[in-house]
C-alpha cells in the first residue's frame, strides 16, 4: 500500500478546505493521467418559500 507523502497531504488539505463550511453543494475532483489537476466547488443557497417569492434574503438554516 502506498504511503501518504507531503504531496498527498497537500491535496487532502485542499479537498478538506473545499468541503469546509459547505451546507448544500458539491466538490468535484478532476483527474488527468492519474493525477489531480483541479478541484471544483459548487455551493447552493436555499431560500424559504415566503422569502423566495418576496425577493428577500431569507436563507434556510437546517
Amino acid at each position: 500500500m502506498k504511503q501518504t507523502n507531503e504531496w498527498d497531504s497537500a491535496w487532502l488539505k485542499r479537498i478538506a478546505d473545499s468541503l469546509a463550511g459547505i451546507k448544500y453543494g458539491s466538490v468535484q475532483i478532476v483527474v488527468h493521467d492519474g493525477k489531480i489537476v483541479q478541484i471544483e466547488r459548487t455551493e447552493k443557497r436555499r431560500f424559504d418559500s415566503a422569502t423566495r417569492h418576496a425577493g428577500g434574503e431569507g436563507v434556510l438554516e437546517n
